[in-house]
C-alpha cells in the first residue's frame, strides 16, 4: 500500500528543484522500500532528462534523509498513457480519452472510460458522467491508436523472360 504522507513529504522536497530545472513532476508514489517520481517535460524526456532528473532527485532526497538506507529510487516518464492525480492534470487532458476506476462504494460503475470533457476544482466529467476528485481511486490517460492508413498494396512487377 502507498506511504501518503511519505509520497507528500518527497514532493514538497523535489518539486521546486525540478520545476526550476525544466521539469514538470508528474507523481510521487512510494510503496515499502520503492520510491518512484515520474516527470516530464513540456518537449518530452529523453534519456539524459531521466538521468538529470534521478541525479537531483536522489541529491535532494539524500539530503534531507527522506530515503533512508534500503530504499530503492525510481524515476521515469510518464509514457503514452500517463497518471492523473492534481485538478492541474486533468486540465492539461481535456479532450483526451481516459479511463478511470472509481472508488468502492460510489454509486455507478466503478470504471469509466471515455472523453474527458470537463474539469474544474471539484472534479471532471467523463462520458458524460460527474465524478468528484474524491471518488477517484485512479485515472490515467488511454493512448489511442490513430486510423490505419488504407493504402492499396503496392504491385511487383515480375521479371521478363
Amino acid at each position: 500500500m502507498a506511504d501518503q504522507h511519505g509520497d507528500e513529504r518527497v514532493r514538497a522536497v523535489v518539486e521546486p528543484p525540478l520545476t526550476e530545472h525544466g521539469f514538470e513532476l508528474v507523481d510521487v508514489e512510494r510503496q515499502g522500500t520503492v520510491v518512484r517520481v515520474t516527470v516530464d517535460r513540456p518537449d518530452g524526456l529523453d534519456l539524459d532528462g531521466v538521468t538529470e532528473a534521478t541525479k537531483l532527485v536522489n541529491e535532494l532526497l539524500d539530503a534531507t534523509d527522506l530515503m533512508g538506507d534500503r530504499t530503492t529510487l525510481e524515476v521515469s516518464s510518464p509514457g503514452v498513457e500517463r497518471p492523473l492525480r492534481t485538478p492541474a492534470h486533468y486540465r492539461r487532458f481535456v479532450g483526451t480519452e481516459v479511463a478511470v476506476k472509481l472508488r468502492a462504494g460510489v454509486e455507478g460503475e466503478r470504471r469509466l472510460a471515455g472523453v474527458l470533457e470537463q474539469a474544474d476544482d471539484d472534479g471532471v466529467v467523463v462520458g458524460g458522467r460527474r465524478v468528484a476528485y474524491a471518488d477517484i481511486e485512479k485515472a490515467r490517460t488511454v493512448f489511442v491508436w490513430p486510423p490505419a492508413s488504407r493504402k492499396a498494396p503496392q504491385k511487383r512487377m515480375g521479371r521478363a523472360s
